[in-house]
This record gives structure tokens, sequence and C-alpha cells, in this order.
């Protein structure tokens, strides 16, 4: 796990719901429990200071990071996307989206790649993404602000659902993914006996909880998270959803416990 990877989680899963603020000492304390010495705590923080994700301030002689409109903006967006499933049946609609950015401005090029494939776009043709799932506003609000964008966006339906599945192919390579899963579940469903029965440290929770987080996160990046119509037989990916699902609710209590005696704190409610 990168650093930067646990500072985030940690925020995600624990300081946004006790006060949005954490203690240079706490976090120092905790990413301790990842092999994380204190100076490169230090580092990192000040990246992400600068970077505009934290602000700074004082108490006393304590220094504290705390969430800002932005982080709090990209901490709801992760995990609505990690934790949720789009609901309802498919309308056998697909959501269009063509960009055009000129040659001199790659970096905007490789950012809206991401963020389309983070919001379940698949790359249909050069500049031309789909999804089964409208997020074109989504898709909009994100580039608003860059004058070097333009976006054409359509809704459209093909003839039938063999070009429907034929194109989700196309867009995803779903046999790979769906093989991802399958490790996932080898990897994780040996030690869900122990997360039921409570056999964990409270540290040790907190560290297996953040472990598979960060190993379950990549997935949103690929899955688009498809009506059950365009899945290959054997789909897996509902299967190991639900065992995230539980392995983190599982691993929950303990492991905040950990992080409130660390902070000496207490949750706030979430929203």
């Amino acid at each position: 796990m990168k650093p930067r990877s646990i500072v985030f989680d940690l925020y995600g899963d624990y300081v946004r719901y006790r006060g949005g603020a954490a203690r240079l000492r706490t976090l120092s304390t905790l990413m301790g429990s990842f092999g994380v010495g204190d100076s490169t705590v230090r580092v990192v923080l000040a990246r992400l200071r600068k970077e505009g994700w934290f602000d700074v301030r004082r108490e006393g002689r304590e220094t504290l990071y705390a969430l800002n409109t932005r982080s709090l903006q990209m901490l709801d967006e992760g995990r609505l996307r990690i934790f949720d499933r789009a609901p309802g049946d498919w309308d056998r609609h697909w959501h269009m989206v063509i960009y055009s950015v000129p040659e001199t401005e790659r970096g905007v090029r490789d950012r809206i790649r991401k963020e389309l494939a983070w919001l379940g776009f698949g790359p249909l043709a050069p500049s031309t993404y789909v999804a089964p799932h409208d997020r074109v506003r989504q898709v909009r609000e994100k580039f608003a602000d860059e004058p070097a964008v333009r976006l054409d966006t359509l809704r459209c339906e093909s003839p039938g659902l063999p070009v429907d599945r034929a194109m989700a192919a196309r867009c995803w390579d779903l046999d790979a993914l769906n093989e991802d899963y399958r490790e996932l579940l080898r990897t994780y469903r040996v030690r869900m006996p122990s997360y039921r029965n409570g056999h964990l440290s409270p540290e040790e929770a907190l560290v297996e909880r953040m472990k598979l987080t960060y190993d379950y996160r990549k997935f949103p990046f690929r899955d688009p998270d498809l009506p059950t119509e365009l899945l290959p037989a054997g789909w897996v990916g509902h299967e190991a959803h639900e065992m995230f699902l539980e392995a983190h609710e599982l691993l929950g209590p303990a492991a905040e416990r950990f992080y409130d005696e660390v902070a000496d704190s207490r949750p706030a409610g979430r929203t």
C-alpha cells in the first residue's frame, strides 16, 4: 500500500466521521501500523497539502490536517463508486460521450480518459466512450472549467441485445476482469471466518480492512457495473462486491476502536 493511498483511506473511513481533521501524531501512529516512518508521513502530508487536498491548522503545539471541499467531494465520489451499485433495470439505452481536445493538451486528454473510466464509460472508438448508465452530467461537471475540452453527448439505442453484448465486449475486457474478481474471492474467502469470529485485534482489523479496501477499489476503474443482460456467463463480480461489503462491515467495529484509541476521538454521525 502506498503511503498516499493510506492517508486517503484513513480519512475516507475514519477521519471524516470524526470531525474531518486529524493530528499529525495520530496519522504517524496509524501509518506506523503499515510500516510507514514518521519522516515519510510528513513528506506525504506536505505534498498533499501543496496539491490542495488538505487545510492545515494549529491547536497549541499540535498540527491538524483537515479535509476541505475538494477532498470531501473526492471522498464522496469514491465512496459512491466503490460501495454502491446502479439501481433499477436497464432501459436498453447507451449514453455516449465524444470528446475533442487539442493535441497540445495531452494531460487533459489523459484526465478525460481516467474520469470516463471511473464513471463507468468504456472506449467504443477513439475519443468515443459509452456507458449503460446516465452519468453524462457528472462528466460535464468535471470539465466545465476546461475551455480546451469539447464534449458532445448522445443517448442512443442499438438494433438489439446481441449488438449490445458485442459492444460491451469491445469496450471492456470482461473475461480478465472476471478472473481478477475470482482472485480477490480466493484471497479473502479464507479470511472471512476470522472476520466473523472476531479473532483479529483492533489494530489488525484496521490494517486488514484498509488492505481489503485497497485491493477492491481498483475494480471501479475497470468495472462499469454492467446490466445483467450484458455480463458473460459465470460472472462473479456481484459475489465479490457482496463479500467486500460484508468484510468491510465485519471489520468496522474493531478497526474504529483502534482508531479512536490512537486519536482519542469518537465518531460523529455518518453522512
